[in-house]
């Protein structure tokens, strides 16, 4: 196995272009999982913010998951533009499934701005179903008639603290402190912090004349099926931090409206001390705001465009806090547990996802 390491009863290999998989040694034949796990990293980031998240999934799916943690977008290459890094991870998708003949499911973690890559390549990815099969649906499997990412039946797609609405409205990006002076001159320098990429975070981007490239995400676009792909998987869930998230704010990471932010407590649950609200929402189930509700900004029209148009598939969301945490200003990468040692206090988030996750 080339640069290959085996603990604690899980192989990992690191490929030839940089990226990682990750299995159980308990069958020396790695053929043995049918589930592809792929998981991808944020702005500026590399396959080591997936290492404690990766070997987890392993460790307590043993020869059921496959992970694979991308790295086609590593560091600087994360500030090309979401449309470019979804075209990389599209492309390393179709060549982990050439190489894996066996696989049957699929599913994405993501991570921050990973999230918004994932879904404009399962976009690419997606594959409709075949009329012979949609005809004959009663006597097949359900998921004949669903279409497929790749080919592979869609199973679980898990955002961590992803800015689903973008970051150009009010509060989507804390550290801005909520002053619409700050807010609005980020607009116009984003792009010379984080290039192209912060032009489709901040919905400044025009190519060629076509809308904000987080509006396209919304809907099926041209030859893009963003939101058909998004409905094929079974589940779709969103972990996001309720506060101290200094990247991404509650709102645009949940795709709520601010009305919609719920109440919470400390913990649902000890197994998990930081979730602390769970919520499952079912394709349009939030509520219309009344007209006059919506104000007359146009980045209080697009937000609220985009939460319509993303609730009309149904979501999973899961409210996290690292309130009482020492490390809670780092909360944007403890709820990933980026680094083993400083982020580990988000390892019940991880647990959790875990626990829940579709096989």
């Amino acid at each position: 196995m080339e640069n290959g390491t085996v603990e604690n009863g899980v192989c990992s290999k690191e490929l030839v272009n940089g990226s990682h998989d990750v299995w159980s040694c308990k069958d020396s034949d790695s053929s043995s999982a049918d589930h592809l796990v792929v998981m991808v990293h944020g702005i500026l980031g590399s396959t080591e913010d997936w290492k404690f998240g990766a070997e987890q999934f392993v460790k307590m799916l043993p020869d059921k998951v496959f992970v694979h943690r991308s790295d086609r977008n590593v560091s600087t290459l994360s500030l090309e533009g979401v449309d470019v890094m979804g075209e990389r991870l599209t492309q390393e998708v179709l060549e982990m499934i050439q190489r894996k003949p066996n696989l049957h499911k699929i599913s994405f973690v993501a991570h921050s701005v990973g999230g918004l890559v994932a879904r404009y390549a399962i976009g690419r990815l997606y594959r409709p179903p075949r009329i012979e099969n949609i005809e004959n649906s009663a006597d097949r499997h359900e998921e004949d008639s669903r279409g497929t990412i790749g080919g592979l039946v869609a199973m679980n797609f898990i955002t961590v603290a992803t800015p689903h609405l973008g970051s150009r409205g009010n509060k989507q990006v804390p550290f801005l402190f909520g002053v619409p002076v700050f807010e609005k001159a980020a607009g116009f320098v984003i792009h010379l912090i984080f290039r192209r990429t912060g032009r489709h975070l901040f919905l400044t981007d025009n190519d060629e004349g076509k809308p904000p490239l987080i509006q396209r995400l919304a809907e099926d676009y041209g030859e893009n099926y963003f939101m058909s792909a998004l409905n094929t998987f079974k589940r779709r869930v969103l972990y996001s931090n309720v506060g101290y998230d200094h990247i991404v704010g509650w709102r645009t990471s949940s795709i709520r409206r601010d009305s919609e932010l719920p109440k919470w407590e400390d913990s649902l649950n000890e197994k998990y001390p930081h979730i602390v609200y769970e919520e499952h929402c079912k394709a349009c189930d939030a509520e219309q705001p009344e007209p006059n509700s919506v104000e007359d900004g146009g980045s209080d029209k697009i937000e609220e465009e985009l939460v319509t148009r993303l609730s009309r598939v149904s979501w999973e969301k899961i409210d996290v806090s690292f309130h009482s945490s020492r490390q809670r200003n780092a909360a944007h990468s403890i709820i990933q547990v980026k680094d083993q040692v400083m982020h580990i206090e988000g390892a019940d988030v991880i647990q959790h996802m875990i626990d829940h996750f579709l096989r």
